[in-house]
């Protein structure tokens, strides 16, 4: 294997970003010392990450950067220098198909060795990268290439017919086979790299996600040179990563998590990226790999937590140091069950699409109950009431800006009010609402969309979703508010059952009664349905088709057939 042929050296910018990595990685177990010393680093008026960074990391470096394992057993290993190699040839091919600065191309790959290399390729050549999840329909498509203005789009072989009927004047890149009027990705293969000289600004876009849609249209996150590729200092910080870790990270590519936790933040920390692919979730095959590849660091959406509950955890991996979750608010219930059975205990963390890890468990902090953690290193929170703005003890988690957070989007593309509306008044507005404790730590309530008041209380559906996952027939619950005419509201659990037990009425029964025995009256669930849950293609759940469905219910005065209610059972009418 030759090196790399990227025009990259060492400069400037690449020492300071290096510095900072550093500073944050003796700091991983000083929490407080990271939070105070830590400063974005200065990575001057042009800078690119792929570059500047990783070709700079990955020359000679014959270390694992990437170990794709697959469900028969059939695994691919790249080292650091190899990587840096191939995605040199994958854009120099790119350059040939037409593909130049600002472009955006549209990627939809799974968790393939051909998206890590495009990923780094498209930033070489300073184009724009547009992560799509390969599970969208034509239409999603068609939606998507016209407003992201895609001039490009690679995807697989298998999944060129949903572009049959996408308009749009893109050029067309096919990986894994040969398609009739599409380029084959294999041909960058055959090449000898040229020279990668791309110059970017740090303010220059990079990327460009799409929200995963929980309550409304996805909006396009733009990111910049810098946003993400800095940004990720925090993450790398929160995972508590260390050079020569072996990362996995549950997460589909399309996501922004996938760049945080697969890309960005595990090379920042010259870590291995571990990938196991498989068709169907299985909590024993996931926990072998575990065990058999000596994962170090393990970061997981709570589905997949509350799904390993349920199976036989058996001993903690032996090289296991790290547990993390994120994605949405994991509940203690999960947190308690883990902790019992591998002694180790998993570090909530938050963060947005439009923005990198800014809250969460450090490794060296102090945890508790309930508590999605501290600001992270580099980060400047206020809470501010959703309706007056002021400071609040509960209020919507907000990004302040007049500290330069370096890790905060660009802005919506082509969105400009809803830019303005999100970065108002000297803050980004999360639209999260949470508690702040007299130590600084935050305790996640819910979306400011899905709290809702019952009896002039107000109810956070998250706290009630937590109590209702310490009934061992509840595997995943959504609260939502039931118009009521005496209460205005009142709790309604949506639930989906654990393995062996039946959507009848004594479990119904059963679950009412838990909920009442663990809750104040005014979040009492009071009526419970067995449901399917509707969740985004992220794998979140859609709390607002669940608030149409019982706002449809209650404006034509019918009874959802399906559901419980508390004055069916003669014990619980009180």
């Amino acid at each position: 294997m030759t090196h790399p042929v990227s025009t990259s050296t060492i400069n400037t910018s690449t020492d300071n970003y290096k510095a900072a990595r550093d500073q944050l990685l003796a700091l991983r177990d000083d929490h407080a010392r990271a939070a105070q010393e830590f400063r974005w680093p200065d990575v001057g008026e042009h800078f690119n990450w792929a570059t500047d960074w990783f070709d700079v990391l990955a020359q000679g470096n014959d270390k694992i950067a990437l170990w794709i394992v697959e469900e028969d057993g059939n695994e691919q290993k790249f080292s650091f220098a190899e990587m840096a190699y191939r995605s040199d040839q994958v854009a120099t091919w790119l350059v040939r198909q037409g593909v130049g600065r600002g472009d955006h191309v549209m990627l939809m790959l799974g968790n393939q060795l051909e998206i890590w290399e495009a990923m780094l390729a498209i930033m070489k050549v300073g184009a724009v990268i547009m992560p799509t999840s390969a599970v969208l329909a034509t239409h999603d498509l068609t939606d998507r290439v016209r407003r992201g203005g895609v001039k490009h789009v690679i995807a697989n072989a298998s999944d060129v017919p949903k572009f049959d009927e996408v308009p749009g004047d893109y050029t067309r890149i096919s990986v894994g086979a040969p398609r009739p009027g599409w380029a084959d990705f294999a041909e960058a293969y055959g090449l000898t790299p040229k020279p990668i000289a791309t110059v970017v600004a740090s303010a220059d876009p990079s990327l460009i996600y799409f929200t995963s849609g929980t309550t409304s249209k996805p909006k396009m996150v733009l990111h910049s040179q810098t946003s993400y590729p800095v940004g990720h200092l925090s993450t790398m910080y929160w995972l508590g990563l260390r050079p020569g870790d072996v990362h996995l990270a549950i997460s589909s590519p399309g996501w922004g998590k996938h760049a945080w936790s697969c890309f960005f933040a595990p090379w920042i920390a010259e870590a291995t990226v571990f990938v196991y692919n498989y068709s169907k979730f299985a909590p024993d095959a996931l926990i072998a790999q575990l065990h058999r590849a000596k994962i170090s660091t393990f970061c997981a959406p709570p589905t997949v937590w509350r799904m390993l509950i349920q199976a036989d955890l058996g001993p903690r991996p032996v090289n296991l140091r790290e547990l993390l979750s994120a994605g949405e608010p994991l509940n203690p219930e999960v947190i308690r069950q883990i902790d019992d059975g591998w002694q180790l205990t998993i570090r909530d963390g938050f963060g947005q699409t439009e923005t990198t890890a800014i809250v969460g468990n450090g490794p060296g902090s102090v945890l508790k109950a309930g508590s999605m953690g501290l600001p992270l290193p580099g980060v400047s929170i206020k809470l501010l009431d959703p309706i007056t703005e002021l400071p609040a003890k509960e209020g919507e988690i907000c990004l302040d800006l007049s500290t330069s957070p370096v890790n905060l989007m660009t802005g919506y593309h082509d969105e400009p009010d809803l830019t303005a509306h999100a970065i108002r008044g000297g803050f980004f507005h999360t639209g999260d609402v949470a508690t702040v404790d007299a130590d600084g730590y935050l305790t996640f309530i819910g979306r400011t969309d899905d709290v809702f008041k019952s009896s002039d209380y107000k109810v956070s559906p998250f706290e009630v979703e937590s109590v209702l996952l310490e009934h061992p027939a509840v595997a995943e619950a959504a609260v939502v508010p039931a118009p009521d005419a005496t209460r205005l509201n009142i709790p309604k659990a949506y639930i989906h059952l654990a393995p062996g037990w039946e959507p009848t009425a004594e479990t119904a029964e059963k679950i009412l009664l838990h909920a009442r025995t663990r809750l104040p009256a005014y979040m009492r669930v009071r009526r419970v349905e067995f449901f399917d849950l509707p969740k985004t293609i992220s794998g979140k759940i859609r709390r607002v088709e669940l608030r149409e469905r019982e706002a449809d219910a209650a404006f034509v005065g019918a009874r959802l057939p399906d559901e419980w209610r508390d004055d069916q059972f003669p014990g619980l009418k009180r």
